[in-house]
């Protein structure tokens, strides 16, 4: 094999690896945005019935369905533009490390400890509070026009930012790593139209949040002192601390981690 064929081969590997990540970062922040997973779900609709159409040799459907699929593009960017600025901002936004990930047990811990003291302390006093912590995908648009804290994350100084009357009160916490960046942050709230009408703008600035980006938003209610968690594009209304503390956990955990852990058993289960 000679060096020319090798080099064709690498440039081949490296060509099929940058698509792959491509779509994969795509798919990944379309998962996050409702209206892009319509989009996404309405695309693949109109495919099948063009197959179908074809098969069924229905000329009229298949006309139309042909110019739908020639300008079909143009119109999705015209439209939904805002939806695909959005998706890229988002990939733009995303870190190849996550904080989360560089942190310790230790520190996890008592990013948890200190989040939870402070969550039941609002339950209890029926104080309303949303607390967004930061994973692979920056807030840094967030954090720009909110008030910078750089403090390290206690559950005292979340008490105090949240405390009724107060003027960060109404905005949320920004969290990164084991540090509080900011505080009094606006999101942009949800439009998903099957949250409950109930539900104030803590819980739709969260489930907001949760939509675009990958972060945790943590929720108490001011009106019930109850408990959300926004994640992933969906909101987990009304937990209880158990609950609530078991997903903060489970969302905080290095899952690559988990993984190779997994990986290890089946080797070893293969050995015995």
């Amino acid at each position: 094999m000679t060096l020319s064929n090798i080099w064709e081969i690498i440039t081949k590997i490296i060509d099929i690896g940058v698509v792959w990540l491509v779509f994969y970062f795509i798919l990944k922040n379309i998962k996050n945005n409702t209206k892009m997973v319509l989009i996404f779900k309405g695309v693949i609709l109109v495919l099948i019935i063009k197959i179908l159409s074809d098969l069924l040799n229905l000329y009229t459907v298949g006309l139309i369905l042909q110019y739908c699929l020639e300008w079909g593009p143009l119109a999705i960017i015209v439209i939904f533009q805002p939806e695909i600025r959005s998706v890229l901002e988002s990939i733009g936004r995303t870190q190849l490390l996550g904080r989360h990930k560089i942190l310790t047990i230790d520190e996890r811990e008592h990013v948890v400890y200190e989040t939870m003291k402070a969550i039941e302390y609002f339950k209890r006093n029926r104080i309303g509070a949303l607390i967004v912590i930061e994973r692979e995908i920056s807030l840094q648009e967030y954090i720009e026009p909110a008030t910078k804290v750089y403090a390290d994350l206690s559950a005292d100084l979340l008490e105090t930012i949240f405390f009724p009357n107060g003027p960060l009160h109404d905005g949320g916490v920004i969290i990164q790593g084991d540090r509080i960046t900011a505080a009094g942050a606006v999101f942009k709230t949800s439009l998903n139209p099957a949250i409950s009408k109930r539900l104030g703008t803590r819980h739709r600035a969260a489930l907001g949040i949760a939509e675009e980006s990958d972060a945790i938003a943590l929720v108490v209610s001011e009106e019930s002192g109850r408990l959300s968690i926004a994640i992933d594009g969906e909101l987990n209304y009304n937990l209880t601390i158990d609950e609530f503390r078991l997903i903060l956990l489970d969302a905080l955990n290095p899952h690559p981690e988990v993984f190779y852990e997994a990986e290890n058993n089946n080797d070893s289960a293969g050995e015995e």
